[in-house]
């Protein structure tokens, strides 16, 4: 082959090159495209005016368009990997903030679970103070003894989140059950407060008891209805238990009378009274004073005369006072 046909070969070789690196370097590197133009259009140029250099130019192209490539390449395959570790740098951000939106929603459960469980020892200590339970029976701030063999292994948040919500039903169960014992308890204080358990005057003795007696005034004998209780004119008279004046006013034979409704059939009736502190529709609790001490109505002195009704019928106080735990005045008569 002459020299004249290779470098007719060369030329048209270059020329097809040429095209395409043009086509490609336009598509592919935008950065570079004008620069890739400008050199085609150089090299055919030179390849019509100077064939000689028309190889080595080609060979030269080659291989600078050969390096720039590999170099476009890794350019390309840093910035796809860039792009996925932040893509997995976001992942692992949004997992992280979701974890601890469950670690805030748990350790909120757990506060109201605390809550509820100091209510409950709060409410179990004063049962326990209620009911009269011996000391060191039940200590609810005694730590409870717990142990277990292993294996030990992770718990997940669903098993975590179960055990949380049935520690809440469980303390919902005995918050439930201590709410009646509670309203149980209250009750029979209720009661127990509304009996006629108290003596209606404060460190004296019977000068009377209930049932028949010679009558004081004109002889004969009567039933009395009560119980008399030695005082001085002005001496408090206190509420035998808790409960509503239902009256406060002058009875015939009794002088000055106030009278309780304590409730479960219960009345009681002071008399003689020198004064009436009480108002009928008052409440009043045991041991409150209601009236003072006096020789009103159908009387030979100073006393308190007492009474007890039992469902409209008069019955025997004595049955009743001190049975609440007070100290049985000194009796005599």
């Amino acid at each position: 082959m002459t020299l004249h046909s290779f470098i007719e070969l060369a030329h048209r070789h270059m020329t097809t090159a040429a095209h395409a690196v043009h086509g490609t370097a336009v598509h592919a590197f935008e950065k570079i495209g004008p620069h890739v133009v400008r050199a085609a259009e150089l090299g055919r140029q030179t390849m019509r005016e100077k064939p000689g250099y028309a190889a080595v130019a080609l060979l030269t192209v080659g291989a600078l368009f050969g390096t720039t490539g590999q170099g476009i390449l890794r350019g390309a395959e840093y910035n796809r990997l860039k792009t996925e570790v932040a893509a997995q740098r976001d992942g692992l951000e949004n997992t992280r903030r979701e974890a601890q939106r469950e670690v805030n929603a748990l350790a909120a459960r757990l506060g109201e679970l605390q809550a509820e469980a100091n209510r409950l020892n709060a409410l179990g200590e004063r049962l326990t103070r209620v009911a009269q339970l011996g000391d060191g029976e039940f200590d609810f701030d005694k730590p409870i003894g717990v142990g277990g063999a292993g294996p030990v292994r992770d718990m997940p948040a669903t098993g975590l989140r179960n055990g949380l919500a049935s520690l809440g039903a469980q303390f919902e169960h005995a918050g439930g059950q201590l709410s009646v014992l509670e309203a149980l308890l209250f009750n029979r204080e209720l009661d127990k407060n509304a009996m006629p358990t108290r003596y209606p005057i404060a460190d004296s003795y019977i000068t009377s008891g209930f049932g028949y007696r010679a009558d004081p005034f004109g002889g004969g004998s009567q039933l009395h209805k009560g119980v008399d209780f030695e005082a001085n004119t002005g001496d408090p008279v206190l509420a035998v238990g808790d409960g509503v004046v239902t009256f406060s006013g002058v009875r015939s034979g009794y002088g000055n009378v106030i009278e309780v409704d304590h409730g479960n059939g219960y009345v009681t009736r002071y008399a003689h009274n020198s004064r009436l502190l009480g108002q009928a529709g008052d409440l009043v609790r045991g041991g409150q004073e209601i009236a003072k001490a006096g020789s009103t109505g159908r009387s030979t002195g100073a006393h308190v005369h007492f009474e007890v009704w039992e469902n409209g019928v008069v019955v025997n106080p004595l049955q009743f006072l001190g049975t609440a735990g007070t100290v049985k005045p000194a009796g005599k008569g």
